[in-house]
């Protein structure tokens, strides 16, 4: 199984409602210290896919910025709060009450 599709087996886990880092997907693939080549694969998937990307942050709590004319700040920033995740006033999200694992 490829990096890729390691992050991808870990990311699919992510409960609805709940978010986690790019450094928790790499350590819970088995890559420890990977955590930008799982963005690398995030901002890979194709357009049809069952990867819950947009469950995926920083560390810091917030939404990453992404290179290229789609407004995926935005789209992931709606998609969680669909699912109940609430942001503060500077864009962050609880990692106590919200993150996974």
């Amino acid at each position: 199984m490829s990096s890729y599709e390691r992050f991808y087996a870990v990311v699919r886990t992510i409960p609805v409602g709940r978010i986690t880092s790019y450094g928790a997907v790499a350590r819970l693939a088995g890559l420890p210290g990977h955590a930008r080549q799982v963005g690398y694969a995030l901002a890979a998937l194709p357009d049809k896919h069952d990867v819950p990307w947009h469950r995926v942050m920083n560390a810091k709590g917030e939404v990453s910025s992404r290179r290229g004319g789609r407004p995926y700040e935005r789209i992931q920033r709606a998609l969680l709060e669909d699912e109940g995740i609430v942001f503060d006033e500077v864009g962050r999200v609880d990692l106590e009450a919200f993150g996974w694992p």
